[in-house]
């Protein structure tokens, strides 16, 4: 996926040496990793960069944004020392194994297939959610620093739960298994018999009486807290795409850490309306710029820039006519290139009396055009109109709605011949 800080980097050896993205040695502590992170991204963070090279810079922030969620991970470093990078798969985080059929029955179907340990996911589950963004924010990108707990493991007792040196008791309930049975409701009169995690080890197998447990976790193997997440929204991205934080999501002993997916959701604006990468707004012009042109600033951008149109005199404008105006649309991801914006014309016709005399309307009758050749009829007759009326009432007083009603014909069609009938 486009975007974020937890896509992958691009295919290499150089982009594979993470130790090399980031300017450090194999031997660097966690504050080493941290400090050459922070200047590596100042370095080549895509809102720091000239236009020209933005691409190139983003690529590289990923690739550095992934190396340092790796090498900061003491687990994930440890599987990236030993294996390379063929221990992680597309998303940064650890490769996931094989299917296991014990899992997936017992998912389904409430039962395993016997073998020892419990049966539990050995990836936790991701976290989503939505985050709107304006569409001023979408044109110029963002980037977006936030403050979340998260549950990690206890450090004090790794995710054992107990003291140290306290050897771990086995479960009586799941018998070490980390699961066991019970009656689930499924339906009316309907028990099913299902396959659950133990509610008295939390799945662990294990168990550990109040005295024996770890006293910063409280024997539940995790603890809470507060961490500093970055979010990196590049320009031109659509309403509904996923920002995914690789691995930030609560941890739980045994399990690689789920993400964070944030969904954009893209709030509506005043002025403008996106089509994909293409823009369109409304063109309000005055009925005399309409008939004899202008050159003004008609609106302001999505980045404050005011847009500026000339209009030759001689082109009139009408009501719905479009003007494009190329390459002032919404930025595409890669390179310059942006779309285009579509200005929807609306010309404001003056108030009713704005001619002050019968001079004036003679004069402003003289200037425009002719009316057309008058119509013949054999009987004229002159009637009386209503001012503003609603066409939504078109037919209402003949019992037909709008211009749906039902007909039939009155001559009687041709021996042999369609008929028309009503339906």
């Amino acid at each position: 996926m486009d975007g974020g800080p937890g896509a992958g980097p691009a295919s290499g050896s150089e982009e594979s040496d993470l130790y090399g993205l980031l300017g450090i040695d194999k031997t660097a502590t966690a504050d080493e990793i941290k400090k050459a992170y922070r200047k590596a991204a100042l370095q080549y963070h895509p809102d720091k960069v000239p236009e020209e090279i933005r691409e190139e810079s983003e690529a590289k922030f990923k690739s550095i944004s992934r190396a340092y969620e790796i090498l900061r991970d003491e687990d994930k470093r440890h599987l990236y020392d030993t294996h390379g990078m063929a221990a992680f798969d597309g998303r940064g985080g650890a490769a996931g194994p094989e299917v296991d059929l014990n899992d997936v029955l017992s998912q389904m179907f409430g039962f395993g297939m016997g073998g020892p340990g419990p049966r539990r996911p050995r990836r936790g589950p991701d976290e989503e959610q939505e985050y709107k963004v304006t569409l001023e924010e979408l044109y110029r990108g963002k980037t977006v620093k936030f403050s979340a707990d998260k549950q990690i493991v206890c450090g004090t007792c790794k995710g054992t739960g107990a003291r140290s040196n306290v050897k771990p008791q086995q479960c009586e309930k799941c018998r070490g298994a980390g699961m066991s049975e019970a009656f689930q409701q499924i339906g009316p009169g309907l028990v099913r018999k299902a396959t659950v995690i133990c509610d008295r080890c939390e799945g662990s197998g294990n168990f550990h009486k109040e005295k024996d447990r770890c006293k910063k976790c409280k024997g539940k193997r995790t603890v809470s807290e507060k961490k500093v997440l970055e979010v990196y929204i590049p320009r031109g991205s659509m309403n509904g795409e996923r920002i995914v934080l690789d691995g930030e999501a609560d941890q739980f002993p045994d399990q690689t850490p789920g993400d964070i997916v944030f969904h954009l959701v893209e709030e509506s604006h005043d002025v403008f309306t996106r089509l994909g990468h293409d823009l369109s707004a409304e063109l309000t012009v005055t009925l005399a710029e309409a008939l004899s042109g202008f050159s003004r600033v008609v609106l302001t951008h999505l980045d404050g820039r005011g847009i500026h149109i000339t209009r030759p005199r001689g082109k009139v404008l009408r009501p719905g006519d479009v003007l494009k105006v190329p390459g002032e649309g919404m930025p595409l991801k890669r390179g310059d290139t942006k779309g285009d914006l579509y200005l929807v014309t609306k010309v404001v016709f003056p108030e009713d009396g704005w001619l002050k005399d019968d001079k004036e309307h003679e004069i402003l009758a003289k200037l425009l055009p002719p009316p057309g050749p008058p119509i013949k009829a054999d009987e004229v007759d002159e009637v009386d109109y209503e001012d503003d009326a609603d066409i939504d009432q078109f037919g209402s007083s003949h019992g037909r709605q709008g211009m749906g009603g039902q007909w039939e014909e009155d001559d009687d069609a041709d021996e042999g011949g369609p008929q028309c009938q009503q339906q």
